[in-house]
């Protein structure tokens, strides 16, 4: 059984997508540590990079070619100043010269050196090779991206289903919706109660919570910085920002001057209908505007869909409950990571193995599910808003326009949180005893649909609106 922390599921990250940035950044760092593993870093006298399938056609887009500079010049994804990406990038083409783990200067040639296949692998459509030369031997490891910054090696295949083994020490692990459910009536508990047992288990109290506090403070930042960056975002379509315009139009005139008093001011704004729908749509979008920039966000369950849990907390706390504090942010955070890691485990993450459903529609399910608890939905009615959650996005394809996290993935994750909200609200006057698709139902449709879908779909820009839009049209 996979055993999935909170902290798997919601990292923190740079932009603009985890599987295609995050995942070949942390695979370089990866291949950097097995190297000094076999004693073959310190003789490296030549780097390659190959990548191959969805990295490699919408790789430029996604800037799977700068992740992976960084991650072999030793720069951390975490805690890099977002300011010093495109030093560092600049640097390594102009010298042509890339200081592997930032100790071991290397000749490198960024247009020679990372090799894009069209070719797909047949383990995952993410796959990236790392070769090193070193004192005329040459030695090559792969790795893939499976979506939401995991990287794994082939190595770890089940032959049997395709998915990935793990060992799980978890007191209480779950691989479906109605194992937690077991859980819940065995140990009287909540979902939130549930999983925070299990986190209990591998790293202690203090240390769960100060990362979660790390976790929503870097959402709330990312939407406050969201909020305030007008101009166009880069790439080359030309794309205007849209939380800016927004949020100068909804948040009225009081002084603020940090993020927190930026969320106690929104809570005595108008809060008609309308207005709601703008503001949940404005922090969505704020967010994957950072995402798209290159910017720091929060992988919820991946970078393309970063904005839908952050925008529907940021509901709850603005909207619904002015009382709310870290208390709350706690148990929707831990809800929301188990749903995702359910998902996970029955079908996938990953854009390019399922489309944007395996995105956006696991994002929307995952928040819907958080949002229910706190409204003070049962466990059977937090798993039943999940579900409602992704019923309806089931097939939603991947189809980024020139291969960028813009059109239409920012305005997708306005679309996912307003439904994550209704699915808790239908959630909530649903009794679980009528329902009639179960959680666990959807999942493995979305993977059947997954493996079913045409890949032109599925993150390559080889169909949808990636073609169906010309670039000069933007």
């Amino acid at each position: 059984m996979e055993c999935i922390s909170v902290f798997d599921m919601l990292k923190i990250g740079i932009g603009p997508s985890s599987s295609h940035t995050l995942g070949p950044w942390r695979a370089a760092e990866r291949w950097i540590d097995k190297l000094k593993a076999t004693n073959t870093f310190d003789s490296v006298e030549k780097v390659e990079i190959d990548l191959y399938g969805s990295l490699s056609l919408t790789g430029k887009g996604h800037a799977t070619d700068l992740a992976v500079m960084l991650g072999l010049s030793g720069a951390d994804p975490e805690y890099i100043p977002v300011d010093n990406i495109n030093n560092i990038i600049a640097s390594i083409k102009s010298t042509k010269t890339l200081v592997l783990n930032n100790t071991r200067p290397l000749p490198f040639d960024a247009e020679k050196d990372i090799r894009l296949n069209k070719s797909f692998l047949p383990f995952h459509a993410n796959a990236i090779t790392f070769t090193a030369f070193a004192k005329g031997i040459k030695t090559s490891e792969t790795y893939y991206s499976i979506g939401g910054g995991f990287v794994v090696q082939e190595e770890r295949k089940s032959a049997e289903n395709n998915k990935i083994i793990f060992n799980c020490t978890f007191p209480y692990p779950a691989q479906t919706g109605s194992e937690l459910l077991k859980y819940c009536h065995q140990l009287g508990l909540p979902i939130s109660e549930v999983v925070l047992e299990n986190e209990k288990s591998i790293r202690d109290i203090d240390t769960i919570n100060s990362e979660l506090q790390r976790i929503w403070h870097t959402m709330l930042e990312c939407m406050y910085t969201g909020c305030h960056t007008e101009g166009n975002l880069p790439g080359g379509l030309n794309v205007r920002r849209r939380a800016y315009d927004m949020h100068q139009k909804l948040k009225g005139d009081l002084p603020y001057n940090s993020p927190k008093t930026w969320l106690q001011i929104i809570r005595k704004t108008e809060v008609k209908f309308r207005q709601i729908l703008k503001w949940v749509s404005c922090f969505a979008l704020a967010v994957n505007e950072v995402n798209a920039s290159l910017g720091r966000v929060v992988t919820a369950p991946t970078n393309g869909s970063a904005g839908v849990i952050p925008s529907v907390l940021m509901y709850y706390m603005v909207i619904e409950n002015h009382e709310a504090d870290f208390e709350h942010v706690k148990k929707f955070l831990l809800v929301a990571s188990e749903i995702g890691s359910i998902f996970k485990k029955g079908a996938t993450i990953s854009a390019a193995m399922g489309g944007c459903q395996a995105e956006i529609g696991v994002s929307s399910a995952m928040a819907a599910a958080g949002l229910c608890e706190l409204l003070g939905g049962s466990p059977e009615q937090v798993i039943v808003a999940a579900e409602i959650a992704m019923e309806h996005h089931l097939g939603l394809t991947c189809d980024p326009i020139g291969g960028l996290v813009q059109i239409p993935c920012i305005e997708r994750n306005s679309m996912g949180a307003i439904k994550a909200i209704n699915a808790a609200e239908l959630a909530l006057e649903t009794d679980p005893n009528n329902v009639k698709v179960p959680l666990d139902k959807v999942v493995s449709t979305m993977w059947e649909t997954a493996k079913d879908m045409n890949t032109k779909y599925k993150e390559t820009s080889e169909g949808g609106l990636a073609v169906g839009v010309n670039l000069t049209d933007c």
